[in-house]
């Protein structure tokens, strides 16, 4: 099933407790944490697969990731780039990382549609960013975006492994290389 435009909001109320991991998080913990009764879940949601994807589609969809950022045509292009390596603003959830990378991991099955879905948007990233520092008049793009991407999805995850939430330390080099 592919999430529709009606379920991704639901799914928002439901995927707030994937912190400690998709995997790790059953149905009854999400429907304890929404609150709604065990049966709720269900009655949008046959399989948690299918309430995660809706929820990854959610994000997309709100410009709640990365891909949010580098799209707005109202922030320069540098400073877009930039937005990669920033923090999560102040009172927001703790930063777990990526999300499409953290549901890649938990489902790794290349056929699964959210492991599919997530393997699309990290790929949407690269072109978005590619697209970026061609317009900054950068020598090989394509080259430069993988590895900028590259080093905010390790930003990410450092920031998760290790609890600090400094991610403009990651592109002290970065902000060098752009013009």
């Amino acid at each position: 099933m592919v999430a529709s435009r009606s379920t991704r909001p639901v799914a928002t109320r439901f995927t707030g407790t994937f912190s400690s991991g998709i995997n790790a998080t059953g149905m009854e913990q999400i429907a304890e944490r929404a609150p709604v009764s065990k049966r709720t879940p269900y009655t949008h949601f046959r399989t948690k697969d299918e309430l995660v994807l809706a929820h990854l589609m959610d994000l997309s969809s709100t410009g709640r990731t990365l891909e949010g950022v580098l799209a707005r045509e109202d922030i320069p292009a540098k400073e877009r780039i930039l937005a990669l390596f920033d923090p999560s603003p102040t009172g927001t959830d703790p930063v777990r990382g990526c999300p499409f990378i953290d549901a890649a991991a938990e489902l790794p099955d290349p056929q699964n549609a959210v492991h599919s879905y997530a393997r699309e948007q990290k790929q949407l990233l690269v072109r978005l960013v590619t697209d970026l520092v061609a317009e900054l008049g950068c020598r090989e793009p394509a080259v430069l975006a993988e590895q900028l991407v590259t080093l905010a999805d390790d930003a990410a995850s450092r920031t998760m492994v290790l609890g600090e939430s400094n991610y403009r330390a990651a592109n002290t080099q970065v902000t060098t290389e752009l013009p």
